[in-house]
């Protein structure tokens, strides 16, 4: 295998990149790089041969180039010649492990000029650049290693090319590769001693001089030659596009892809001391390594030097054997391995040892001169493989999605030790190769392909060819697979086939099958998903159906591997997607092809080649060849050719395009220059016709367009196809029929055709096919025998599916008549002086028809030696057994025999033994013969014979049978019969189920037991499916009759019946009837003389047959039932009966288990017969045995005895039903209300009555069901008779009718009652809810109530600890009673229980560590009690306690701290002068401090205000003539230690001559504004 250069290199890399396994075989490679390996400036290859010999070449090589470069005459054409030689060196070095530079790079400097172009300012990055094609790049080489991410199959893959191409980006880094011409160069001496420092590293120095004389010459071309030189490059460049078209239609869309051997190793057979060479050609990337192994044993050519040559030159690898002798006979394998996996090809080969005298003159040191049709063998020269396949695989079909398995068993012989043949599987001609959807297995005996996953791309015609040596067979069967079933009932089938017709940097053209299903709907088009390839998520690439089967994916970023899938859509929904396409690159497939085609690394130099260097760039010239390749209603596809003039620089392109008639010109891809020259546009208006033109452009400009395509009209090119023509069916085989038809004329592109088939008569069509087949013809596999069907075709191409052909004509499914096989096992049964009796069996294969007769032929063998054949018979013998006459005493004679049926005389047997014709005086008879058997079953058979021609000296007295297993050996016969049997058959019991048998019969007379007739069988024991037995049945009139069916018989099949296997056909107590594949057989007086075995055998068919056998015991049984049916009764399943009907009606009714249409009613009323009329309605259903009759009303006269009295044909019956006293009163009274409700339900009425409901919400519900409404019916609710107002209007919608009661108590007992009505009538409903009702209701009121309680909770208050719990609402019909630890609580002035609202809550006052424990209250409803439990201990009861003291704390100190009761107003207005006196009282314990503040400072009592507190309780405040000082906010502060309180007060003090002067001139200013 070899390595990329980066995995050698780079040790810290193979530590991530490989596995265990891999790092073992890594390390043997890296142990051989040390003498086999040659690294170069990071150019790297292996070699199986010496160092020492890769330099010989390489120097050789050199030589030879150097000397080739002087002889030139042109000074051009030696840089033409250095050109095409680069290449070429390029391809040899890299096949040769040849690196050195000297080779690769030196040649090429000495003859390029040293002025390298300037680089000018592009528009594109330096990536593209690179990708963009030049006429001076040679495409061997590459600018630089550009990494292309996305291109492999998996993610682990594009890991490891991330991590290739950093390897080679720090290998560049290192300076050990060649200087591009990309460096921008400051002048041209520089450049040269640039260039002249990198050629001394790999050059000696008269090399470097001669090279820049050579550099110096090509500056002073002549322009003669420079235009020679430029078509010379013209060209090369042509030459090396078709090089990498090639290499792009041969390699894969992967970049990394495991070994495929391209040829084959082949098997040869030698004779001693000759020359032998093996060869075969392997693909792959990175190149693998080709080891060679004799008999799984890896060859050494070191070990026996000179015996072995293994040589790999440019891909063709060779294994010679030298001077072969009989040790080298083995099985050589050539095993290709690289990253990607190993393949392995086998070849045998035979020395074959010369057994006469020896001439070494025939031989020579190459190839054998014996011509290769000559086969050769360890057994001797001359002689054949044969080769057969057992337990073939047959026509399967499958469903997409299962798994299947083809498989067969190959007999090779003779068998050679180690020599394994070769095996090959194709699907319709093509082979395959093992895959994610099949995989072939060989065990060494068995051949088997499986399909893990089938999908209809997998149908088609499956061939194994097994090769041995020389000589191969083969064995084909076709494979069928179905649809699956749709997740959308009448969705359509999944495409089939999606691949990729083009690629390139811009788009994926995508192509498919449309399917053969649509779903019983036409497609409406399909849609196109894609995925990156490492990924699992797939979008949707067109947002509307597209109809034409190809389609180019856009929106691809460049450089990333992708798969496809394709999905149908009709009106119904979107089927199952199809099988995923192969992963496809986006890349221009040059460039596909240059990164594929290198075995290693490839160089990272550039070299160009350059006239002159201009002073400014070069604009492109305008694009050649512009067409439109393909044109759809969806997209229009434009190709062209890049222009000759394009400068240095790469270069892109901007599609326009034109109405066609106009000049207005627009561009397509405004913002993406297209990078290939091909494009997609999409978008354009169907039906309109345009013209399109493509100018190039790079960073000196736009050049001038192209010129402009024809005008093209958007809309499909192609067109869909003619329906085909002339559909003609024939017969194949019983169970498939071959269709041939005319192909549809002028049908272009077309994909094939789809079949369809339909039982006649039912409008039904099936697909034969879901893979589209071509040619004319089609055989269709898995029709039923005997059915009969049309079929029709239809066309299918990218375009679509044409119209379906006319309906064949029916055929019925049958196998065609064909001659029949040969007879074979010819024995002599008789022999006389000059006749002999022969028998035979008949052929195997009878050609569908009966045999009518057999021919015979002889002739005489004297000395050995055959004469001419002789007809023995003119007229043909039906028999098996002939005598032929007019022979001679003691000649020797063969015979061969063929059979003749409908469609002529098959071929002859193969020639008898010879057989001496003589009297024959044995006194034993001779071997029975014509032996057959039938009726097999799983367990048994019967065994029919005939008596021999001879009988031997006294009559044959009985017969002995003997079997033994097909496989056993011919000591292994027993018998199964102790005492001879007189008659000519045997029903061998006790088979074993699946074990295959053979049979011989012999005869016995008085002398004594003859010869064994010949071997009858193999038989298996088994019960074929559909395989039916003799059926006894007797009729309506007690005859009995034997019945049989047959569903395989041919039109020349028939019935033969037989009574202890002696025909039946003269019998008078017996009478056969055959009708179409049934047969009868009718006893006319069955009695004693009738006993026996009873069989029916069907001619021409695979032996079917039946028996039944009538012993004493079954005539019995048949004889009582033939009297039962003679004399018979109509069977009742239910006697007379009486119901009441919805109207009020009577039905008496009776059912019996059938009635014919013939049978007849009596019906009976007290002993008289009564008909038909206005009181009685009479029906008999026949079809079910129901027989009944109908009265209106039961009124008193009809009280009495009812009687049904049956009659069909001769079966009689009767059944009676009493309406006699209570009972009839009972019925009449229950007839009665039927009738009244029927009349209630007339009008709106309640389909049920009034009840009532407790909700979640603890709320009463009152509902009803009403039916038959309308809009004018009105509902109205009351209560104890007075109606109850209801809010809303009910809209009848559900049929619901309720009244909502919230918080339902005593007040709500009563009774209520509704009443619904309108023109048609009215109904009502009551419900009481009082005494017991209302109890009942109160209880499961109460009962919601308690299970609405929530969890108790504590709560701390100021006096103790509350217990609480809340309810929905409650009512006192609830009982609450509360439990401490396990003992009812007695409540007092500490310990109290009471209900706030909904809270329901237990007071514990000053609580005591007494008061821990568990708390239980019980909510009783009346019936069951409803607990919820708290736990009043440990920390819940301190956190209580330690709050109830806090908040009691915090009582005492609300309670005694200081506060200003009341007395002092919020605004006192006072006239100036007057006195103002405030009182106020104050409370505090202890007495509080009072003060004064005025405007938030403290005021003093004074002469002016005086202020006073007496006995602790009242405070005064007074001045005695106030001022307008005096304004201002006052405060009131009182304080003790338990807080402090401020009482504030403003007062505001005025003078009156001031307000009355105010006031006036606010009336002046009011009167100014009214005027």
């Amino acid at each position: 295998m070899s390595l990329p250069f980066y995995q050698r290199s780079h040790q810290h890399y193979d530590l991530s990149y490989r596995d265990k396994d891999l790092r073992t075989t890594m390390s043997h490679y890296q142990r051989e790089k040390k003498s086999s390996a040659i690294y170069t400036q990071g150019s790297t290859a292996y070699s199986s041969r010496s160092s020492a010999a890769h330099r010989q070449e390489s120097e050789a090589f050199r030589q030879a180039s150097a000397s080739s470069f002087q002889q030139q005459a042109s000074q051009y054409a030696l840089s033409s010649e250095v050109s095409r030689k680069a290449a070429s060196a390029y391809d040899y070095g890299s096949s040769h492990g040849l690196t050195d530079s000297s080779l690769l790079l030196d040649d090429y400097s000495s003859k390029l000029s040293p002025k390298p172009k300037r680089a000018k300012h592009s528009l594109l990055s330096g990536e593209e650049k690179e990708n963009v094609p030049s006429d001076y790049m040679v495409p061997i080489f590459s600018g630089r290693q550009m990494h292309v991410s996305g291109i492999t199959d998996t993610e682990e893959e594009r890991i490891k090319e991330a991590a290739a191409y950093i390897a080679q980006r720090n290998l560049l880094a290192s300076e050990e590769g060649i200087t591009t011409s990309k460096q921008s160069m400051a002048s041209k001496q520089s450049t040269a001693s640039k260039q002249s420092m990198a050629s001394k590293q790999s050059m000696v120095s008269k090399q470097a001089t001669s090279t820049l004389q050579q550099e110096e010459t090509f500056e002073k071309k002549s322009r003669k030659v420079a235009i020679r030189e430029k078509a010379e490059q013209l060209s090369l460049r042509k030459t090396l596009e078709e090089t990498e078209a090639y290499h792009a239609k041969l390699n894969e869309d992967h970049l990394l892809h495991a070994p495929e051997f391209i040829i084959k190793l082949r098997s040869h057979t030698v004779w001693e001391k000759e020359n032998v060479k093996l060869h075969c050609s392997v693909a792959g990337w990175p190149e693998p390594r080709v080891t060679w192994y004799k008999n799984q044993v890896p060859i050494n050519v070191h070990a026996n030097p000179g015996k072995y040559i293994i040589e790999s030159r440019y891909g063709m690898h060779t294994l010679e054997i030298n001077a072969c002798d009989f040790e080298d006979t083995a099985q050589y394998r050539a095993s290709a391995m690289n990253v990607k996996g190993e393949l392995s090809a086998y070849a045998s080969v035979v020395v074959k040892r010369y057994k006469g005298e020896f001439d070494e003159t025939r031989f020579h040191a190459g190839v054998s001169t014996m011509p290769l049709s000559f086969a050769v063998t360890p057994y001797g020269y001359a002689s054949k493989f044969e080769i057969h396949f057992d337990d073939k695989f047959d026509v399967s079909f499958g469903r997409e999605g299962e798994t299947m398995s083809l498989g067969c068993r190959v007999v090779i012989t003779p068998e050679i030790k180690h020599f394994q043949p070769e095996i090959q599987w194709y699907r319709n001609g093509v082979p395959l190769s093992p895959s994610k959807w099949v995989q072939t297995l060989w065990s060494g005996e068995r051949a088997t392909l499986t399909f893990s996953h089938l999908n209809k791309e997998d149908e088609g015609l499956y061939t194994i060819r097994v090769r041995m040596g020389e000589y191969y067979e083969q064995y084909s069967a076709y494979v069928f697979v179905r649809d699956a079933d749709a997740e959308i009932e009448g969705a359509p089938a999944a495409p089939l086939d999606v691949k990729c017709l083009e690629a390139n940097k811009d788009y994926i053209i995508i192509s498919w099958k449309q399917p053969a299903v649509d779903g019983g709907s036409p497609i409406l088009g399909y849609f196109i998903d894609k995925c990156e390839v490492g990924t699992d998520s797939w979008s949707q690439c067109n947002d509307t159906p597209v109809k034409f089967a190809r389609f180019p994916v856009t929106g691809l970023i460049e450089g990333r591997s992708y798969i496809f899938r394709v999905r149908a859509v009709n009106k119904t929904g979107i089927g199952f997607p199809s099988r995923v396409s192969e992963p496809v690159a986006a890349l221009d497939p040059a460039e596909k092809a240059r990164l594929k085609s290198r075995p290693s690394a490839p160089w990272t130099g550039q070299i160009i080649v350059t006239e002159e260097e201009p002073s400014e760039g070069i604009v492109p010239g305008p694009p050649t060849d512009l067409s439109v390749t393909e044109a759809t209603r969806s997209y229009v596809v434009l190709s062209w050719k890049p222009p000759g003039q394009r400068g240095h620089e790469g270069i892109m392109y901007f599609v326009e395009k034109c109405e066609a008639g106009t000049e207005n010109w627009q561009r397509v891809n405004t913002e993406l220059p297209v990078k290939s020259p091909r494009f997609a546009l999409f978008d354009l208006v169907e039906g309109k016709s345009y013209c399109f033109r493509v100018r190039c452009s790079n960073s000196a400009g736009v050049g001038e367009p192209s010129e402009a395509t024809e005008v093209t009209v958007v809309g499909d090119k192609l067109d869909i196809p003619k329906a085909p023509g002339n559909i003609i069916p024939s017969r194949n085989t019983d169970t498939s029929v071959v269709v041939t038809w005319e192909e549809s004329k002028d049908a272009k592109e077309l994909v094939g055709y789809y079949i369809e088939a339909s039982v006649a008569g039912s409008g039904k069509w099936e697909p034969c096919n879901n893979n589209p087949v071509k040619g004319s013809r089609f055989t269709c596999h898995g029709l039923v025998t005997g059915q009969s069907y049309i079929f029709r075709v239809r066309a299918v191409n990218a375009a679509g599916l044409s119209e379906y052909s006319r309906d064949s004509e029916a055929i019925e499914v049958k196998a065609a008549i064909a001659p029949p096989s040969p007879p074979y096992d010819i024995t002599c049964l008789e022999s006389f002086r000059d006749s002999m009796v022969l028998g035979w069996k008949q052929p195997d294969k009878i050609g569908g028809a009966e045999i009518t007769g057999y021919y015979v032929n002889y002739r005489e063998v004297i000395g050995g030696v055959p004469g001419k054949w002789r007809e023995a018979n003119v007229k043909a013998v039906s028999e098996e057994a002939y005598k032929i006459s007019n022979l001679k005493e003691n000649v020797v004679y063969q015979f061969q025999v063929a059979a003749m049926n409908m469609a002529g005389l098959g071929a002859p047997s193969a020639v008898s033994e010879c057989f001496k014709c003589e009297e024959w005086t044995i006194a034993v008879p001779g071997p029975p013969h014509s032996l057959k058997y039938s009726e097999v079953r799983k367990d048994s058979l019967v065994l029919h014979w005939k008596p021999p021609i001879h009988s031997g000296r006294t009559p044959v007295t009985g017969y002995f049978v003997d079997l033994k297993e097909a496989q056993a050996k011919e000591d292994q016969w027993r018998g199964l019969n102790e005492a001879a049997i007189k008659t000519l058959y045997l029903k061998v019991r006790g088979l074993k189920e699946g074990v295959s048998y053979v049979f011989r019969v012999r005869a016995i007379n008085q002398a004594g037991v003859g010869k064994p007739s010949d071997i009858a069988g193999p038989v298996v024991a088994e019960t074929r499916p559909g395989t039916k037995e003799v059926v006894v049945h007797v009729d309506d009139d007690g005859v009995i009759s034997l019945n049989f069916e047959c569903d395989q018989m041919t039109p020349k099949s028939e019935f033969t019946w037989s009574k202890d296997y002696v025909s039946t056909e003269d019998s008078p107590r017996l009478e056969v009837e055959s009708k179409g594949n049934k047969t009868k057989m009718t006893f006319k007086d069955l009695g004693m003389d009738d006993l026996g075995l009873y069989s029916c055998d069907v001619t021409d068919t695979d032996g079917i047959a039946s028996s039944y056998l009538i012993d004493e015991e079954e005539l019995k049984r048949l004889l009582a039932v033939s009297h039962e049916h003679k004399f018979p009764t109509v069977p009742v399943k239910s006697e007379l009966a009486v119901e009441i009907l919805e109207k009020g009606q009577v039905r008496f009714w009776m059912q019996a288990e059938k009635l014919s249409a013939n049978a007849k009613v009596n019906y009976i009323f007290n002993e008289k017969e009564i008909f038909e009329g206005p009181k009685y309605k009479m029906h008999i259903d026949r079809n079910t045995g129901i027989i009944e009759m109908f009265m209106e009303q039961l009124q008193d006269e009809d009280e009495g005895t009812y009687s049904f009295q049956l009659q069909d044909g001769k079966a009689t019956n009767h059944s009676t039903v009493v309406l006699i006293g209570d009972v009839f009163k009972k019925l009449q009274k229950e007839a009665e209300f039927q009738r009244q409700e029927w009349l209630r339900k007339q009008g709106p009425h309640f389909a049920e009555y009034l009840s009532w409901e407790v909700t979640g919400e603890c709320n009463v519900l009152l509902k009803c069901k009403v039916a038959n409404i309308k809009k004018e019916t009105h509902i109205v609710w009351y209560k104890d008779e007075r109606e109850i107002s209801v809010d809303e209007k009910h809209d009848f919608k559900d049929g619901i009718c309720t009244l909502l009661i919230t918080e339902f108590s005593k007040k709500d007992a009563g009774i209520y009652e509704v009443i619904l009505k309108d023109d048609r009538g009215k109904d009502k409903s009551r419900l009481k809810l009082v005494d017991e009702a209302f109890k009942e209701l109160m209880t499961e009121v109460c009962k919601k109530i308690a299970l609405s309680a929530t969890d108790l909770k504590i709560q701390s208050t100021a006096e103790g600890i509350r217990l609480y719990s809340f309810v929905t609402y409650y009512v006192e019909d609830l009982k609450v009673n509360w439990s401490h630890n396990g003992t009812a609580i007695k409540y007092s002035d500490r310990v109290k229980t009471g209900v706030t609202g909904e809270q329901i809550w237990l007071q514990i006052n000053e609580p005591t560590p007494n008061d821990k424990g568990k708390y239980i209250m019980e909510l009783f409803d009346g019936k069951t009690g409803h607990q919820k439990t708290v736990d009043l201990s440990g920390q819940a009861y301190d956190e209580a306690y330690a709050e109830f003291q806090r908040l009691k704390q915090a009582a005492i100190a609300e309670k005694n701290r200081a506060r200003v009761l009341g007395g002092l107003p919020d605004v006192v207005t006072i006239q100036e002068g007057k006195a103002l006196n405030l009182t106020c009282n104050v409370w505090g314990d202890p007495t509080p401090e009072v003060s004064w503040l005025k405007n938030e400072k403290a005021l003093a009592s004074d002469d002016h205000c005086t202020l006073k507190f007496e006995a602790g309780k009242t405070a005064y405040f007074a001045i005695t003539g106030v001022s307008t000082d005096d304004s201002g906010k006052y405060g009131l502060v009182v304080k003790n230690k338990y807080g402090s309180e401020t009482s504030d007060f403003t007062i505001s003090v005025f003078i009156p001559e001031e307000e009355a002067r105010m006031a006036a001139l606010e009336s002046q200013k009011g009167g100014k504004k009214a005027k």
